[in-house]
């Protein structure tokens, strides 16, 4: 079951060495779990989307450039998100300041070739017995 993603959720990508936290700002006027939701244009580098600490893909020029200068050894490098295409599919049914809604089954691709998913939406629902 999709759910839909908010402020404070967790993310991973698979060239990261650490999670992130998205960050949405509360321009669309609608909350969820009592936290700003997201829609799939929340994906603006260091606005939304917060470095996954140490980026370890050679297609990304500065870990290319550390490799290199230690004899082809990977180097990892501070992750610095680029993300200029907005989250993909988004919610079917749900729009969000006109745009599809973010739910947890999204992903959003870093040009230097990582998938940024989401591992915990933000929102928890409550679980009865």
């Amino acid at each position: 079951m999709a759910m839909h993603v908010c402020n404070g959720a967790t993310l991973m990508c698979t060239f990261g060495v650490a999670p992130s936290v998205l960050t949405v700002l509360p321009v669309n006027r609608t909350l969820t779990s009592n936290m700003p939701a997201a829609n799939i244009m929340d994906h603006i580098p260091m606005v939304n989307i917060m470095p996954f600490g140490m980026c370890i893909t050679p297609t990304n020029p500065m870990v290319a450039s550390a490799t290199a200068a230690a004899l082809g050894v990977l180097t990892p490098m501070p992750c610095i998100p680029v993300t200029p295409a907005p989250w993909i599919v988004g919610s079917p049914t749900v729009l969000l300041g006109n745009m599809p809604a973010l739910n947890n089954t999204s992903t959003l691709m870093c040009t230097w070739g990582g998938v940024i998913t989401v591992v915990v939406p933000g929102q928890f629902t409550e679980m009865v017995p």
